[in-house]
């Protein structure tokens, strides 16, 4: 046996050998799992408009128009015109002066951190923030502390005693992915301003979903700051793909002339482009969609109260059930998927160890009676398996 597969063997005793589910079908609150029926509640897809008319007609539109791909990076020649509409329109709903389109989130991260911060700064990092933010502050080069999950006091006492002049970067998730609580963004930019920091807010999961017009935490807590930056994504609430980076024009050109993700990739697609388009058109024109994911947070959320269930703080349409070890949440998942229902188990080492969870989460389109379902089953499952 060679090593290999000797980590394999590990992790399948372990509980933590992941493997893939085929999906057959669009993007819906039920979808076909390798030929069975059943319903959806591990999505990030929260407005539902991964299979909006408004977004298939739109790339399907652009396909025509524009062709399948770009044919290269932006700074040679696939910096199609459909990049800057896109790029105004995000600038618009993160409130910024401008906005920069990536690949992806996680290139976004990795692409924007490490020209950000670099030796000899200093990145102070949330405990629980998203992997592609600790895996940039590695890459970085820069010296790289965590501090406590929301720890305003340890934080400040880091700030406090870096060394004199020390550049330093402040990175936190605007909705903590796995736990759906939120940043606390006042103090964070309140200790910016103090200790002359940056905040860098990776708003993946709070983009269309947080503030009054959908423009994430920052709308969330209706603050601006110059020392804040916002990365988030086309995808989750928008329903596409890629990421972007939002702040002022020094930061987005600085970015184009010296983030490597950037200047090495080929440009999105127009489909993809047009797509996003589309999506950030029906969050500006359908802030219902926006208001029935949160009736249906707050009704999912008094239900797991209710029944018992450790919801953590979670605060938003991601709602954890901690169950704790791995097998136990293993054997959870795997009883609601025999009746019908997909909530993955999430497992170390995405969530600390002993903290092994079902992470169930919510569209807009969501039905009461699709949610009753899921509470029902819940329920008969968490007493058989003695969760609650």
């Amino acid at each position: 046996m060679n090593k290999e597969e000797k980590e394999l063997k590990r992790l399948r005793e372990a509980q933590l050998f992941r493997s893939l589910l085929s999906i057959e079908s669009s993007q819906s609150t039920t979808v076909m799992l390798e030929g069975k029926e059943v319903l959806l509640f591990c999505s990030n897809n929260y407005l539902g408009l991964a299979n909006h008319p408004k977004l298939k007609k739109a790339a399907a539109a652009a396909i025509e128009t524009w062709g399948v791909g770009t044919g290269a990076s932006r700074l040679i020649s696939g910096n199609l015109a459909l990049f800057r509409q896109v790029e105004e329109k995000l600038a618009d709903l993160k409130g910024t002066e401008s906005a920069l389109v990536f690949n992806s989130g996680y290139t976004a991260n990795i692409g924007a951190i490490g020209i950000l911060a670099g030796k000899g700064d200093l990145i102070l990092a949330d405990r629980l923030n998203h992997a592609s933010l600790i895996d940039a502050c590695r890459l970085s080069g820069a010296t790289f502390r965590v501090y406590r999950h929301k720890d305003m006091c340890q934080l400040q006492k880091l700030l406090a005693s870096r060394k004199t002049g020390q550049k330093a970067l402040i990175l936190s998730d605007g909705i903590f992915s796995m736990d759906g609580d939120i940043a606390p963004l006042p103090a964070l930019l309140n200790l910016a301003e103090v200790y002359d920091a940056t905040v860098y807010l990776d708003d993946a999961h709070a983009t269309g979903v947080l503030g009054m017009h959908g423009g994430g935490t920052a709308d969330h807590f209706q603050i601006s700051s110059k020392h804040l930056i916002q990365m988030g994504t086309l995808s989750k609430a928008l329903g596409g793909f890629g990421g972007f980076i939002a702040g002022n024009s020094c930061l987005i050109d600085t970015l184009i002339n010296k983030s490597r993700p950037f200047i090495y990739t080929t440009a999105l697609p127009p489909s993809i482009l047009a797509t996003a388009l589309a999506a950030l058109e029906v969050i500006e024109e359908e802030p219902a969609l926006r208001k029935r994911l949160w009736e249906n947070q707050r009704y999912l959320s008094k239900g797991l109260r209710q029944l018992g269930f450790d919801t953590l703080e979670s605060e938003t349409p991601i709602l954890p059930i901690l169950i704790g070890d791995s097998k136990t949440a293993m054997a959870f998942s795997k009883a609601l998927l025999e009746n019908g229902i997909y909530v993955s188990a999430i497992r170390p080492p995405t969530v600390p160890a002993g903290s092994a969870r079902l992470r169930i989460t919510l569209m807009a389109n969501h039905t009461k009676p699709q949610i009753d379902r899921l509470l029902e089953e819940l329920s008969t499952i968490g007493h058989r398996l003695q969760i609650i």
